[in-house]
Order: structure tokens, then sequence, then C-alpha cells
């Protein structure tokens, strides 16, 4: 099998296994509890805040540890917005993941007003869109740093600065930018990132919300105080051991990554008839590829590359099953009808050059026998 849908989620590292091993067996204590088997629990999570906190160049008190990337963007766009706001305003981009969207949506129908940048044809969104969007009584922008669909990586720098200097709070969902691009906060210039633990080789069901010292913000978990308040609930240690771990073992150059992934951009515009790349050229995820086959189902070409060992998806693993067309395809000017054509093909540091080779060469096949074009495989 090549599996190529990493943005969906990554297996887990042995690595991150091993770290996480022990607080599911002798250290099973809960932080909380005041003896030393509780100790024993408290000591590694405050290890773990320092790690990640270190990796994102936070302070580990600016660190909380969430469920994953969705309960993150819910509690910082919520709660940011319903702490101390400055207004009613909120602004975020058409091509977010749907935990910002729906979260956005939520707060429409208690009274806040949305407003949802577009992007061009590359899913970019310009910043001169921002600075007409912006308000004094904008509350919070909410930008994702790099997409999932098509890997478009956004200006977040430029963004940011753009929403500090009528001084908005800026969040950015970096759940598909961690483990490939600089997450260090303060030269992001956000004051919430929010972070998923599967996208790296950590387990599904942890991740982290970053927000700046002073940012107020509503928990939506109210319990007994864990999380300095922001999120109530016995922390889950061993999943964020893990969370640590995963990121420090971030690392290492991407170049070949990004070369692998254009020669394979490449074979496929020059042998694929009428397929079109989607997304930034370039400006894009390093293990992202993603493309349109105008009059060819995508879905269809998805179960014949199965069925040949191949495995990838037609866009976010959150919308599959789905009959309506990718949002961020739409919202990109793709017509309906070629948006559900969509096939994206996302890969790490370990996909190797023959994988993607294997994979261009079953696409080739599998697209011809759709179209009619060409002979099934053997």
């Amino acid at each position: 099998m090549i599996y190529l849908d990493e943005a969906a989620t990554t297996p887990l590292r042995r690595e991150v296994l091993e770290a996480m091993w022990p607080y599911f067996g002798p250290d099973f204590g809960n932080p909380s509890s005041h003896h030393e088997v509780g100790e024993s629990a408290s000591r590694a999570l405050s290890q773990a805040r320092a790690d990640v906190a270190q990796a994102v160049g936070a302070r580990p008190s600016e660190i909380t540890f969430t469920s994953g990337g969705t309960e993150s963007d819910n509690a910082a766009i919520k709660g940011i917005a319903l702490a101390a706001p400055r207004g009613r305003h909120v602004i975020v981009s058409a091509i977010e993941h749907p935990a910002v969207l729906e979260s956005a949506e939520f707060l429409s129908r208690l009274g806040f007003e949305v407003t949802e940048l577009g992007v061009d044809s590359a899913g970019t969104v310009r910043p001169g869109d921002l600075t007409a969007a912006l308000r004094d009584d904008t509350t919070l922008v909410s930008i994702q740093y790099a997409n999932n669909e098509v890997g478009t990586i956004q200006q977040i720098e430029t963004l940011s600065r753009i929403a500090a200097q009528r001084g908005a709070p800026f969040h950015t969902d970096a759940v598909q930018a961690a483990g490939w691009l600089d997450l260090d906060v303060a030269r992001l210039g956000v004051q919430s990132m929010s972070i998923s633990g599967h996208k790296l080789g950590a387990p599904k069901g942890v991740g982290l919300l970053y927000l700046a010292r002073g940012t107020r913000i509503e928990p939506l978990i109210h319990g007994g105080g864990q999380e300095s308040g922001r999120r109530s609930g016995t922390e889950n240690v061993a999943a964020a051991v893990g969370m640590a771990a995963a990121l420090r073992l971030v690392g290492g150059s991407i170049d070949e990554v990004v070369g692998r992934r254009d020669a394979f951009i490449d074979r496929v515009l020059a042998e694929v008839p009428g397929a079109i790349l989607t997304g930034e050229r370039h400006h894009r995820l390093p293990g992202s590829a993603s493309f349109v086959f105008p009059g060819i189902n995508g879905e269809t070409i998805l179960l014949e590359l199965e069925a040949h060992g191949v495995v990838c998806s037609s866009g976010s693993a959150c919308a599959a099953g789905s009959d309506e067309p990718s949002h961020v395809l739409t919202a990109m000017g793709l017509d309906a009808d070629v948006a559900q054509t969509a096939v994206r093909f996302t890969f790490g540091r370990s996909t190797t050059t023959e994988d993607l080779d294997n994979a261009a060469s079953r696409l080739v096949d599998a697209v011809g026998v759709v179209s009619g074009r060409g002979a099934r495989p053997s």
C-alpha cells in the first residue's frame, strides 16, 4: 500500500508510543492528586507542557492541552469572542476548516456579525481585503496557516500585523502547518494558535491551544479548573506526553520532500489529460499535491486507485461522504461540478520517490480507465 493521505492522519510514531507507554501503566496517576502517584503524573504533564511551549516559542503557561484541532479552534474562536469582546464582529476566511467556520456561524446565532474573506484562484487571502474588512469592533480574526485541501500557505505574518494595527486579536489554525512550517508564535505575531497531534505522528485525540498571556478566554468546558481554568477535566497525561514527543521529533530538511512533490506534480500535469493543479504552485505545503480532473468523478478515481494500492482522498476527511462540492474549491472560483472531481495526495518525509512514481503511474492508468481512454491495469 502507498499511503498518500497524511493530511487526514499520520501513523503513530514508535518513539511517541514508547514515550507515552509508562502513563498507561505504572505512572497512571491523576495529575491533580496530592500524593506521589499524582505528583509523578503532574511532573510529566508539566514537562510535556514545557516541551510543547519551547517548540512554538511560548511560555508553558500559555499552552492548553485539548482533545485536538477541532476543540482548539472552537475554544479560541468562541472563547476569545465571548470573553471580553471589543465588539461583536469576527473575521474568518472562506476556506477555513469547518471547525472554524461552524464556530463563527455559532457566534452569528448569538448576534455576532461574521465577515468571510474571499480568496484568489490559488486560495490566498489578499492582505488588502483584510485591511478593508477590519473595524473598530472587530473582536477576532481567524485565518488558517495552511489549507488542508489544497496546501496553500497564507501570509500569516503580514495578516497578523494588519490585524494588530487595528487592535484585533489574531488566531491561526496551524493544524496542517505543524511539522512543516515555522511555528514560532512571536514571529507569526499571533495571539492564539491551534495544533492537532495526529497530523504529527502523535495519537488521535490530543491537541493544543496556544493563548498569549493576557488574552482572555471564556472556557467551553467548566468544572474543576484544570489547565489554568481554561479547560476543566482530568488531563490526558499520556496523550500530552505523546504530543510533546511528536513535536520534539519534527525536524530535518524539507528540500527533498519539495523536490519529490514538484516532480510528482509535473508528471501528473504532463501525463494526465486535462489535469489541473489546485492551490499555489510553489507556496504550498511540502507534502501536498491536489488536482481536479474536469469531466471525471473524483470518487471513482479514488476507488480505482485504492483497488491498485494507492490510498488518497478527495479533500478534507471531515467532509467525507458529503455530496456537496468542496467549499474551498468553490471559494477559489471553481465550478461546483469541477470541484467534485478533486483528488488530494498528501505525504510525509518517509514517502519515497518510488512511492510517488508508482502513484503517478497508477493515477495515469486510473484516469484512463475511468474516462474510457485506457485499459484497466492488471
